[in-house]
């Protein structure tokens, strides 16, 4: 049997030349796939050295109306109206829950889809800010074509942009390079841990910082409750490190990447990472995936990410891909966690993983695009 290293550099050239556009390292994957017959539960959690997040590490904002939130308020607005922040969302995949299709393309509430609500809020904060808030969707090979064209007009330049994220192929259980039913390799994208070094690719983060921004935004396409607020961005500028990490209350069984200390410092820990020593539901809060950076410091960011083996299902047969996570740039980058609401029309986190989970967040959601002026806009400019 061919080895993978020879299976890889028979593919087209058009294919490996479009695989090494995107970030595509074979050599990385060869090293991962060298380690595939390894316990990769054992390989992926730390050995030790966790805690529990310290009270004090999970602060809250100040009540709204309080002369200490309207502070920052008025910060963040000044932050805005200077064009430091930019808005990464993340909308790559191809949400194979919500039917195969691209999931930013999903009517959420009232005929408008995930797209036309994020692109409400962005007009709608360039007009309360007088100056233009960059939007930049992070894109896979399977969603960059359809969202460009749901865009069209809209692209504009270095304010309204799509990047991709990297490219890479899956393998076989046996470590050989697994191939779609017609016989071609099968594709996908590795994690919106790509994003830093599909950010820099792209150039859009060079050339916002060399034009004054300062800060970047971070979040999911399909979460409206993580919308642009002035608060946490002042919040964020006025404790100087370089990464806040949004975290809310866990509701029942929840289970995702969790505020800890290693060592003395404050990290997001994913469940798998822990030690099985750790037991997660110690702690009662949970990441949601939404971030700001600041923008020199992810621009120069240089670090190692932990790359999860995961088993895909493709049809009816298993693959195995390996991913990388955002919320690991805390490992590198102080960071500060920020308890912020989860239910009401304050909520910061309005997930949504399928259609059933959309028709039964539908309330909510309308509740608060209409709060954030993310409906009026939408209307506004249908």
């Amino acid at each position: 049997m061919e080895t993978l290293a020879q299976q890889i550099n028979a593919l087209p050239e058009a294919l490996l030349d479009e695989l090494r556009t995107h970030g595509f390292d074979p050599e990385l994957l060869f090293r991962l796939a060298s380690r595939m017959g390894e316990d990769a539960d054992f390989r992926n959690r730390l050995a030790g050295g966790v805690e529990p997040p310290l009270a004090d590490d999970l602060v809250k904002l100040p009540a709204t109306g309080t002369p200490e939130h309207d502070r920052l308020v008025e910060r963040g607005m000044h932050s805005l109206s200077r064009g430091e922040l930019a808005v990464v969302v993340l909308a790559g995949g191809m949400a194979t829950r919500m039917g195969g299709v691209v999931k930013a393309l999903v009517p959420a509430v009232q005929g408008k889809t995930f797209l036309d609500l994020r692109l409400a809020e962005n007009r709608h904060w360039t007009r309360l800010a007088g100056k233009r808030v960059p939007l930049w969707l992070m894109t896979s090979y399977a969603t960059d074509a359809r969202l460009r064209e749901a865009l069209g007009a809209d692209l504009q330049a270095d304010d309204m942009a799509t990047f991709q994220q990297n490219l890479s192929v899956r393998l076989s259980e046996d470590g050989h390079l697994f191939r779609e039913q017609d016989g071609k390799p099968s594709l996908y994208a590795p994690g919106h841990g790509d994003l830093p070094a599909a950010l820099r690719r792209s150039g859009l983060l060079d050339r916002f910082s060399s034009r004054g921004g300062k800060y970047v935004s971070i979040a999911n396409i399909d979460n409206l409750g993580a919308t642009i607020d002035p608060a946490i961005l002042g919040w964020h500028i006025e404790h100087a490190d370089p990464v806040t990490v949004e975290v809310v209350d866990k509701l029942g069984s929840d289970k995702g990447g969790i505020p800890v200390r290693r060592n003395g410092r404050r990290l997001i820990l994913e469940e798998f990472r822990l030690p099985h020593s750790f037991d997660p539901s110690k702690v009662r809060v949970f990441n949601t995936n939404t971030f700001l950076v600041t923008a020199r410091a992810l621009q120069d960011l240089e670090m190692e990410f932990t790359w999860v083996q995961v088993s895909k299902k493709v049809g009816d047969r298993k693959a195995v891909q390996f991913e990388r996570l955002i919320g690991e740039i805390t490992s590198t980058l102080a960071t500060r966690f920020l308890h912020l609401p989860r239910l009401g029309a304050g909520s910061r986190f309005l997930p949504v993983k399928d259609m059933e989970e959309l028709e039964r967040r539908r309330p909510e959601i309308i509740e608060v695009a209409t709060a954030r002026g993310m409906l009026a806009q939408a209307r506004d400019n249908a």
